[in-house]
């Protein structure tokens, strides 16, 4: 499209999400792709956070994406490598939300010494808006969950005694939402009505594929496998399997007979080896037909090469709109937050199928094998979802820049206009 943001001037707009790489990710991806529309965007995060994205930024966006640090005080056991969600255990997750809100003085700064025309906020941070008014600068929230889940939750607290009118998935002037319309345009008209503002999906903010140091051993090992024959196992950067789901899942995808590629993270500080969290000879067992990496691997990469042919996933909106993008049926194992509800839309729309917890809420070995089974080496059922991700995928490229281009002419506005409101809106 025309750059609308020189018709006026380089608009200048300070990003703010939450510390957890689920969130940093969408907001990179969203400011990539609004510098190709001639805006400067200042990314705000701690150095922890921020030293994890600047190979994702290169040369190409040095210029127009402006790396930003926010300092954390100083907590007991909370060092500044634990500024992060990524690799935090559990018991800290607490300790982390109370030092972010305790930098407040230090984001006011921010503000003050950036000037932007526009703050894009997160929704675990309630005082940016707040402290964005103080200086004029209007706010916007992108809310990285989809547009199902924040109607879901909006709904429960607004309407605690009316059900919740979409059955079939149960679980601000503007919001962005990080999800294609398509989807499940009637979640995003019901909270549009719901909230009173207007609903503006940005579509899916997927990074491409690119070769990253590290990956070729992963590459060159999924290269050797058939085309559709293998399955991607993950569970984010801030899940951690217990050791009885660890070996639930090992035997499962031993059961399973299908190739497979396992990301296993452990949390910070935990002193322990693959070798001593699998399965006794599991490694030995399924020889070349498994991979498995402790701590990180190229996703994006992976999702993208052809050998794929479902993700096992906890159902983050990120990892479930990057898993759509490429056309891979989701294998939903989810956990907490808003992934039991990703998994119920991931099922209803057809893209994928669940893994269920039996009636104590524990997995089972035999199921997770079985459904594994169905989506990626059965006919049946499985054909059906594997032809549902794939038209899913084409319906998202085809519908190109289409919902970021209107996401621009709505900024573009909002900073022209200077309409000073708590929340000028919401993205999703």
């Amino acid at each position: 499209m025309g750059s609308l943001a020189t018709e006026q001037k380089t608009i200048h707009v300070l990003m703010f999400p939450w510390l957890a790489h689920g969130h940093i990710s969408p907001y990179l991806e969203l400011a990539k792709r609004l510098t190709k529309r001639d805006f400067i965007i200042h990314l705000c995060s701690t150095p922890a956070n921020l030293s994890s994205i600047k190979h994702k930024i290169g040369e190409k966006f040095a210029l127009s994406i402006r790396l930003v640090e926010l300092h954390l005080p100083s907590l007991p056991n909370l060092p500044p490598c634990y500024h992060t969600t990524n690799g935090l255990p559990p018991d800290l997750m607490l300790t982390l939300k109370l030092a972010f809100d305790m930098a407040k003085p230090n984001f006011l700064r921010i503000l003050a010494s950036v000037k932007p025309d526009l703050l894009i906020y997160d929704f675990l941070q309630p005082w940016a808006p707040l402290a964005a008014s103080r200086y004029k600068i209007p706010a916007v929230e992108f809310i990285t969950s989809s547009s199902t889940m924040t109607a879901y939750m909006f709904h429960f607290f607004m309407k605690p005694k009316v059900e919740f009118p979409f059955e079939t998935i149960c679980y601000r002037d503007y919001e962005l939402v990080h999800q294609a319309k398509l989807l499940a345009p009637d979640d995003s008209d019901y909270l549009s009505t719901l909230l009173g503002k207007k609903i503006m999906p940005v579509g899916p903010l997927v990074q491409n594929p690119s070769q990253e140091v590290g990956s070729s051993e992963i590459i060159e090992w999924l290269d050797k496998k058939g085309k559709r024959s293998t399955v991607f196992v993950s569970f984010g950067s801030e899940y951690f399997l217990k050791q009885e789901e660890m070996e639930e899942l090992a035997h499962g995808l031993e059961l399973s007979n299908v190739n497979f590629i396992w990301v296993v993270r452990f949390p910070k500080g935990k002193k322990i080896t693959l070798k001593e969290a699998l399965p006794l000879g599991f490694l030995q067992r399924v020889g070349q037909r498994g991979m498995v990496i402790e701590g990180w691997a190229p996703q994006a990469q992976i999702l993208g090469h052809e050998s794929i042919g479902g993700f096992v996933s906890h159902c983050g909106c990120s990892s479930m709109m990057e898993s759509m993008k490429f056309g891979v049926p989701i294998i939903a194992m989810p956990m907490h937050l808003d992934q039991p509800l990703n998994a119920r839309l991931v099922v209803e729309i057809g893209v994928g199928d669940e893994v269920l917890r039996n009636s104590s809420g524990r997995l089972e070995k035999e199921e997770v094998a079985s459904v594994i089974r169905r989506v990626v080496a059965e006919g049946g059922q499985g054909e059906v979802v594997r032809k549902n991700a794939r038209a899913m995928s084409e319906k998202m490229m085809a519908k190109g820049d289409e919902e970021i281009d209107e996401v621009v002419k709505e900024l573009v506005m909002i900073c022209s206009t200077k309409k000073m409101k708590k929340r000028n809106g919401l993205f999703y």
